[in-house]
């Protein structure tokens, strides 16, 4: 009986199949392909859930074929003994049907539920693994309304509507039985009318697909807004935008009003015009049946035990027609899914990729050029630079010179445009993705933690980290006698984000966190920029003994804090403007002099308010004039 539904051909040892009835047709043939060969997974299953549903189709069927006995036998001919057996026989119908409709149920769903579970993990994994330049790309809400609205909709579509849909399909091959059976000649007089109720089904599922397309990506666009709304609600409350807020949202919310109704709308009509279309039909077969009784050719009881089967075909007709709805808003979801199934991966690892080995790493940029698209101004321009092993790189300028574009080449989160990026020697394409990033350690400026222990975020560097590795490695941040503060001490839970602690406890767990995973390599994106002075003192005591022994980028905005590099780098437009010591380039008066200068005098100003923007200087020593 599958086959009424399913092809399954087999060539050069593969298995394709095809959905004959064209329900899936709003996806491609390969994403078509591939939910049903995930139904098909589960064939075991499914052959019992057809079983089952193949036992409810005939017991509809039966209950419009006893009709006739019940007029004819029991009530025209006053037969006492099937006035015993048919009620019998009614009482059995409907136990087979209540068994069969609760194994299929059960069954599909076990199966649909088990493809989405497929869906989300899949969905998971490819977002977790697909690179950074897609992440920004996209909205979070939106690639979170993937995870859980789309494919809640999906589910709908696999194991509701699937289920009834074969359930309806076998029931109206019953009816069409008992319906050719009784009275064949009046069969096909009804059919000229029976084949316009299907005609809805196609108009109004385009329709649904059409408007669920939009209520999806509307939704997600919610799902975006109230992300950011949440996260920050300290501003929109500081800056009293709260009523600014809520009119957005009333207008996100009005046009999803609005394409919930016009998908509302399709959903109803198509119902109301198959009944008025089934109307007819049932008209004309009274009208020619009745003619058929009084004629004689026919008896009362065929007549309603036709008209009977002929209701209740229209009942599973009228269902299929709002089950194409619910298929159509799931190949609508289906659609957005795959879209992000399959998405290219940028960042491919190698087809034989090289380990990397030792602690003693190098990292070198061999006229790197890059940028974060095609229609994108380059991010970097003709870099050369070389790190030797455990040398300390400062990299400083104004903001948008390319600094965190060069470091975020270094463990493969974007690749180059041109050039290469090398660490220990080897071109980083060539490496394992994963061996490259296992030498690497991050710290950034906005801490990332996890609303975990804060044993949990400082094991997040090392997962097979013991809890005395844990302990050292926060004595070494400094973070050990705060953490030891808290009421559990290292098993208390941080937060969303590390809300519970302040911006200095947060940036030593970050550094303990990469403390206990004692990568060869090190960046810090500047990690004290929005720290006070005192949490930036205890932090950076912190990140010097992170950084020993380590082949380091500092990112910094404060020139106050990188007198411990061994070497300098000034970034502007991308392009590498001057390199050498601190007294080096203080001594050349360049642009490094320049940004000293200006930061000094914003420090004077802030301290000495006194002295106005144009006080002496507050130097150790105070620089001559460049001009001199």
């Amino acid at each position: 009986m599958l086959a009424c539904f399913f092809k399954i051909d087999n060539r050069a040892g593969t298995k394709d199949i095809r959905f004959m009835d064209k329900t899936l047709a709003g996806l491609s043939g390969s994403r078509r392909r591939k939910i049903l060969e995930l139904i098909f997974q589960h064939k075991g299953y499914l052959i019992v859930a057809a079983l089952c549903m193949i036992v409810v189709a005939a017991a509809n069927g039966s209950m419009a074929f006893l009709v006739k006995p019940v007029i004819d036998d029991i009530f025209v001919a006053k037969d006492r003994d099937m006035l015993m057996l048919i009620p019998a026989l009614a009482v059995l119908v409907f136990f087979l049907k209540g068994v069969g409709t609760f194994g299929s149920e059960y069954l599909m769903n076990y199966i649909g539920e088990r493809i989405i579970r497929y869906f989300r993990e899949s969905l998971y994994d490819r977002i977790t693994d697909l690179p950074l330049a897609f992440i920004h790309k996209e909205k979070t809400g939106a690639l979170m309304s993937r995870i859980t609205n789309d494919v809640n909709i999906v589910k709908g579509m696999v194991s509701t509507a699937v289920v009834n849909i074969f359930r309806d399909f076998f029931s109206v091959i019953a009816f069409l039985f008992v319906i050719f059976y009784r009275d064949w000649q009046l069969a096909l007089g009804a059919f000229v009318v029976l084949p316009l109720a299907f005609y809805p089904i196609l108009i109004f599922g385009r329709r649904v697909r059409k408007f669920s397309t939009g209520t999806q990506e509307t939704m997600a666009e919610l799902n975006s807004f109230l992300h950011e709304t949440f996260t920050g609600s300290k501003i929109i409350k500081i800056f009293n935008l709260q009523a600014f807020e809520k009119q957005r949202f009333k207008q996100k919310t009005r046009l999803l009003f609005e394409l919930e109704m016009k998908k509302v709308i399709a959903k109803a009509l198509s119902s109301p015009v198959m009944e008025f279309l089934g109307g007819l039909g049932i008209a004309f077969i009274i009208w020619f049946g009745g003619m058929r009784v009084i004629n004689g050719t026919s008896t009362p009881g065929i007549f309603f035990s036709f008209l009977t089967a002929v209701m209740m075909l229209y009942d599973p007709v009228k269902k299929i027609s709002k089950l194409n709805n619910t298929i159509q808003e799931g190949v609508a979801a289906a659609s957005r899914i795959f879209d992000v199934l399959e998405e290219d991966q940028t960042i491919k690892e190698a087809p034989d990729p090289q380990m990397l080995s030792g602690r003693a790493l190098s990292v070198a940029f061999d006229d790197v050029c890059f940028s974060y698209g095609p229609d994108e101004n380059p991010a970097l321009n003709h870099i050369n630079l070389t790190a030797a092993p455990g040398e300390v790189l400062a990299l400083v300028g104004m903001s948008g010179g390319g600094k965190t574009s060069l470091v975020n080449l270094i463990p493969r989160l974007y690749d180059v445009t041109s050039g290469r990026v090398t660490v220990g020697g080897i071109d980083v394409r060539d490496l394992s993705v994963q061996s490259l990033r296992d030498h690497i350690s991050i710290v950034t400026q906005e801490p990332i933690l996890f609303n975990e222990t804060v044993k949990d975020n400082i094991r997040y560097g090392r997962m097979d980290a013991t809890d005395q590795e844990i302990q050292a490695a926060a004595k070494a941040a400094y973070a050990h006698e705060f953490i030891t503060g808290f009421p559990k001490g290292y098993d208390t839970l941080i937060g969303e984000l590390g809300s519970r602690l302040s911006g200095g406890e947060k940036q030593r767990i970050c550094i303990a966190r990469a403390l206990i995973k004692d990568a060869p390599v090190l960046i810090l994106d500047e990690a004290t920029s929005a720290l006070d002075s005192q949490a930036e003192k205890v932090v950076q005591k912190a990140l010097e003994n992170l950084m020993k022994g380590r082949t380091s980028f500092v990112i910094a905005h404060r020139l106050s804090t990188i007198d411990y590099a061994s070497r300098i780098v000034l970034l502007k437009d991308g392009a590498i403007l001057e390199q050498g010591t601190s007294d080096e380039l203080m001594a050349s008066k360049g642009a490094f002099y320049d940004l000293v200068v200006l930061q000094m005098a914003a420090k004077n100003t802030a301290e000495h308010p006194e002295n106005g923007p144009a006080g002496p200087l507050y130097f150790p020593q105070e620089p001559e004039n460049k001009n001199q």
